[in-house]
């Protein structure tokens, strides 16, 4: 799907940042970016009266955020019938120490989109839309590994939301503690970064086939 032209979310009166609102963006190229290195989100919504936060992955696709699930999912269920979402990322950039224990923060880049979802229908269209969660979450694997098969396809739901309404919040840099509370300890920030590890050969798995780059180097940067 292709992005819009435009360069930043119109801010709506449920996207306007209020708390720290120098920290607030509307920028749709910053935006995109933060969802393009995560691809776990937390969904909220109301099911019959109970709020639920869920943890579930997600592919942007242009001007859309794609989800998949299985079809017996009270998540997926709930979000086809066209119950409001609000879905959120954040990337963890550091920890900030402070002089004082109130003044300690994070660095981060968050955003925040609110919007409903609409079920995507067709083999064909869902497809491409397993095609792109696996190469969004490890870039390549698609085509090293078998494609879903039609049962597995009839059993998983898949959704997208469409990009209208969304805003981001950054924080950077150090401490904003009052100077004079300065000299009591150290103070700076150690930055954080996502950081993976060798990887572990399935026991079950064929010794003789080499671990592929995308695993021996796998990296969220683009």
């Amino acid at each position: 799907m292709s992005e819009t032209k435009h360069t930043e979310f119109p801010r709506t009166e449920r996207t306007t940042v209020r708390r720290k609102p120098d920290r607030g963006s509307y920028d749709r190229d910053l935006i995109y970016s933060i969802l393009d290195e995560a691809f776990v989100c937390h969904l909220g919504l109301v099911h019959d009266g109970q709020p639920f936060v869920m943890p579930t992955n997600y592919v942007r696709d242009g001007d859309r955020l794609l989800l998949h699930g299985s079809t017996a999912s009270r998540l997926m269920r709930t979000l086809a019938s066209g119950a409001p979402l609000c879905l959120t990322v954040t990337l963890l950039d550091g920890i900030v120490f402070a002089p004082t224990a109130t003044g300690h923060s994070v660095n981060y880049r968050s955003v925040v989109v609110l919007g409903k979802a609409e079920i995507v229908e067709g083999e064909a269209t869902k497809m491409e839309a397993m095609h792109a969660f696996v190469n969004h979450v490890i870039r390549g694997r698609w085509e090293q590994v078998l494609a879903p098969t039609e049962q597995e396809l009839k059993g998983t739901m898949v959704l997208q939301v469409p990009l209208r309404e969304a805003s981001a919040k950054v924080r950077t840099g150090f401490a904003v503690d009052d100077a004079k509370a300065y000299g009591a300890a150290w103070t700076g920030l150690v930055p954080m970064k996502w950081a993976a590890q060798t990887p572990i050969p399935d026991p079950r798995g064929n010794a003789s086939i080499p671990v592929p780059e995308n695993a021996r180097n796998y990296s969220r940067t683009r």
